[in-house]
């Protein structure tokens, strides 16, 4: 298994394309298959982990292969640790301090922008919700004190504006336990 220093996404409206992006990907670079399927409203996403040059080869290549059906793409170079167990739905936490949401029309531009948020500010990533059950959209949700999770959400949703894919972001200063309970 390659070094797993960065990720990278090919995100795509064709799920015949994503197979054929996917198959090119793997190909093209010594990486690891992280996700590879379908969402909804008919896109298909790829996410590969490696170094960060075979990230860049393969996203490149993957970019190549699915030409006219790429919505977005990414390679993050050095992710963040917590981005991981954010995507798998596996980050849990006792409390919540003040709340943040970041939504976007794009899942690629998302995982980007919670990379930078938890870079950005001392926040705990809850969840990555990638597109299922969206419409295609995605969010991130995060916990902290107020100032940090401003702070984070504000970087995430600037990721996300700088390609006109932001749908909405806010922040929850003292948000009920219940929440909680409904984000689990």
């Amino acid at each position: 298994m390659p070094d797993m220093n960065a990720i990278g996404l090919v995100e795509l409206s064709s799920i015949a394309a994503g197979y054929l992006v996917a198959d090119a990907m793997l190909k093209v670079a010594d990486v690891s298959l992280l996700l590879s399927r379908s969402i909804c409203s008919g896109k298909y996403i790829v996410m590969i982990g490696g170094d960060v040059a075979a990230v860049r080869s393969s996203v490149d290549a993957g970019t190549v292969a699915g030409t006219g059906m790429v919505i977005d793409t990414f390679v993050i170079p050095n992710v963040h640790a917590g981005v991981f167990p954010a995507i798998a739905g596996t980050a849990a936490t006792e409390m919540l301090g003040a709340l943040g949401i970041v939504e976007s029309f794009s899942v690629a531009s998302l995982v980007e922008g919670a990379d930078a948020a938890v870079k950005t500010a001392r926040v705990t990533l809850l969840e990555i919700r990638l597109a299922m059950a969206l419409g295609g959209k995605a969010f991130v949700t995060m916990t902290g004190d107020v100032a940090a999770v401003t702070s984070a959400v504000d970087a995430a949703a600037s990721v996300c504006a700088e390609r006109g894919l932001l749908v909405n972001r806010v922040v929850i200063p003292n948000p009920r336990k219940e929440l909680l309970r409904e984000m689990i």
